[in-house]
């Protein structure tokens, strides 16, 4: 998932100046990336959470797999890729290991698992060469916490894993959307449709928005706002509360729609971004929804409000905060003046700086500049 949607286009552009190789543990889905992106796989089975008989049996196949390739860089993404790619890169000698950072799940841990999971990010950090953080939030972070040295830390252009592609996302290719998907789902033309695209879980503060929401309908009495959702159910790592899920399925003005190949049309459809996270690394959905020139209410943390401007393409919220949600939503909707000032906004502030080609020019950069370096 995180090569064809988070770095999508990335491994074919370094294709044309390398031989570049996809390495993950969803086997169907990387074969499939592998001939979408034009580049060779290999399957290491890993998995998300913390099993350390797997993450060894992992470790000891990546390590065996690269000593035998002898490639000039590993690049990894997401922290067990990280943790087991370091560490093989760095048994197998492999001479630039590098690593971003898009997130880490440590900044909502607490206790013994907040103890581990500082351990493993900074044994990834210690056996990189380099670390790009994708947002000057995550940056500070690092440094403040002391997990990696400064003269290690880089973040590649303005930041961001990926940059998004502003021909893809724009809303002037979807010109009669609006009117024939908003009938298929049965929102009427005059509804204001708030969306959230991403995973359901209760880290993207959806148990927050569906609580904000309800206030809305049930306190305030506003009807013709619609909720859409899309995307999936976690169960397992980071489920929501049973009230929410409960009113997700009885609340008629909230739609969840479950995962979608192509988020454009739903952007497209909508009239803007509600992005309650309590962390995010530089969250693509927030560029995505600004290039398809939709304002967005987002939460006041790193990479958020590295993208949202305060007043000028969107607004700022506190985390875990339904009734500052509640309120902003409702600003939003009630204020057309401001709505079509952030509007107007949302998508040069996007194209402007971050602008998929530049990630990729920069990030080549940065490859060119090390193996000369060697």
């Amino acid at each position: 998932m995180s090569l064809d949607k988070l770095l999508e286009g990335q491994l074919q552009f370094m294709q044309q100046h390398y031989e570049v190789t996809a390495i993950s543990s969803d086997k169907e889905g990387l074969e499939k990336v592998g001939k979408k992106e034009g580049v060779a796989t290999h399957w290491v089975p890993m998995t998300r959470q913390i099993t350390p008989v797997q993450d060894l049996k992992a470790l000891w196949q990546l390590y065996n797999y690269l000593k035998k390739e002898k490639p000039a860089i590993v690049h990894t993404h997401t922290p067990k890729a990280g943790i087991v790619g370091m560490m093989a890169a760095w048994m197998a000698k492999v001479p630039h290991r590098l690593h971003t950072v898009a997130g880490l799940p440590l900044m909502e841990a607490t206790g013994k698992k907040r103890s581990l999971l500082n351990i493993v990010e900074k044994l990834t950090y210690s056996f990189a060469t380099k670390v790009y953080p994708n947002s000057q939030g995550l940056y500070d972070f690092i440094i403040a916490e002391k997990l990696a040295k400064p003269e290690k830390l880089k973040i590649i252009g303005q930041g961001s894993s990926n940059g998004i592609d502003t021909q893809y996302f724009d809303r002037a290719l979807f010109p009669s959307t609006r009117n024939t998907l908003r009938h298929e789902l049965n929102i009427p033309p005059d509804s204001f449709v708030f969306v959230f695209v991403g995973r359901l879980v209760g880290d993207k503060g959806i148990n927050e928005l569906v609580a904000a929401f309800e206030i809305q309908t049930s306190e305030l009495k506003i009807q013709n706002s619609k909720l859409l959702l899309v995307g999936t159910l976690e169960t397992e790592l980071d489920p929501l509360k049973a009230e929410t899920l409960q009113a997700i399925a009885d609340n008629p003005n909230i739609i969840a729609i479950g995962y979608q190949n192509d988020v454009r049309p739903y952007f497209a459809i909508s009239d803007a971004l509600v992005f309650p996270s309590y962390r995010e690394g530089f969250p693509n959905v927030v560029m995505q929804a600004g290039a398809m020139e939709l304002p967005s209410i987002v939460t006041d943390i790193n990479g958020c409000n590295e993208i949202i401007v305060p007043d000028v393409n969107g607004i700022l919220i506190p985390p875990k905060n339904a009734e500052s949600l509640a309120e902003a939503m409702q600003v939003l909707r009630n204020d057309p003046d401001l709505y079509q000032r952030l509007k107007s906004n949302a998508r040069i502030l996007i194209t402007s700086r971050f602008e998929r080609q530049q990630v990729w020019d920069a990030l080549l950069e940065e490859y060119q500049s090390l193996l000369k370096e060697k």
